[in-house]
C-alpha cells in the first residue's frame, strides 16, 4: 500500500486538453473526417436537430448521412468556436463547457458567408487519465443558406 501523498491534477492541463477536444471536433467536421468524429465522440451522446445519437458507428453514420461533401472530400466549411467557458471538477474527473459556433461556407459559386450560428453544450469525463466527450448538444439558433451543407436542406430546395 502506497503512503505517498496524492498529487492533484493540474487544472491548466485539463482546460487545455478540453479546449483541444473542442478544436479537434471543428477540424474533423471541416476536413470531412466523419470516421474521426466517430472516434472522437465514441463515448458520447450527440444531440443536434434530430434524435440523440450515441456510439462511434452511429455518430459517424449520422454525419455521413447529414453533411454534404464535395470533390475535395470536405464540406467546404469552417466551424469557428468562440466564447469557450470551461468548468472542471478535478476531484470527480468531470467537466462542462459552453461555447458559440459560427459556421462559414464557400464554394466556387457561393461566396464566403456565414451559414449558421449557435451554441455547444458539452460534458466531459477523464477516463484512464484522458479527457473524453460524453455529451455534445448543438443548438443552432441562427440559420442562413444551409442548402449546400446539409442534405435535408438540399432536398427542400
Amino acid at each position: 500500500m502506497s503512503t505517498s501523498p496524492r498529487v492533484p491534477a493540474d487544472p491548466t492541463s485539463s482546460y487545455r486538453a478540453i479546449e483541444n477536444l473542442i478544436a479537434r471536433y471543428a477540424g474533423l467536421v471541416d476536413d470531412g473526417d466523419f470516421a474521426g468524429l466517430g472516434v472522437l465522440l465514441a463515448d458520447a451522446t450527440f444531440t443536434g436537430s434530430g434524435e440523440p445519437v450515441s456510439g462511434r458507428d452511429a455518430i459517424e453514420k449520422m454525419f455521413r448521412d447529414t453533411v454534404i461533401v464535395y470533390d475535395d472530400g470536405t464540406p467546404r466549411t469552417q466551424h469557428v468556436t468562440t466564447n469557450v467557458a470551461i468548468e472542471v471538477d478535478e476531484q470527480r474527473h468531470k467537466a462542462v463547457s459552453r461555447s458559440y459556433v459560427t459556421v462559414l461556407q464557400a464554394l466556387p459559386d457561393l461566396p464566403l458567408q456565414p451559414i449558421a450560428g449557435g451554441r455547444y453544450h458539452d460534458r466531459f469525463e477523464r477516463r484512464a487519465g484522458q479527457w473524453r466527450f460524453v455529451e455534445r448538444r448543438v443548438r443552432i439558433n441562427l440559420v442562413g443558406d444551409v442548402s449546400r451543407h446539409l442534405r435535408q436542406a438540399a432536398a427542400q430546395r
